[in-house]
């Protein structure tokens, strides 16, 4: 079984995320730029002079495919550490199974998909 993890993290915790996973071994990583909003709600900011609800926050999602059950706690528990500051806004961890994966170049497939061999 394969699964996917999806973390939302702040964007000042990149480097301790990106570090976090590295050291336990971890590649095929991709992080994208996101926007969303908690339970936070979003902030106040002053534009121009007036006060305007700011509802979504920028952060940073990670996406990992892993190979076992054994590797999702491993990496899950690495993001929550790295990513935890104890505020509000901290993030989230979502897990989901992988029904198929396909590299384009080999067209291999499954576990022989997400392993790096080169």
């Amino acid at each position: 079984m394969m699964i996917k993890i999806d973390a939302i993290v702040r964007e000042e915790k990149f480097e301790d995320v990106k570090q976090a996973l590295n050291e336990i071994g971890v590649n095929g990583i991709t992080v994208s730029q996101v926007m969303g909003c908690g339970i936070q709600r979003g902030y106040k900011e002053i534009v121009r002079g007036m006060q305007v609800d700011m509802q979504m926050q920028p952060k940073l999602k990670f996406e990992i495919v892993v190979s076992s059950e054994e590797w999702e706690k491993k990496t899950v528990d690495a993001i929550r550490k790295s990513a935890y500051t104890g505020e509000v806004g901290d993030g989230k961890i979502f897990t989901y199974e992988v029904r198929s994966v396909l590299k384009i170049r080999t067209e291999e497939t499954g576990y022989d998909a997400i392993q790096t061999t080169e």
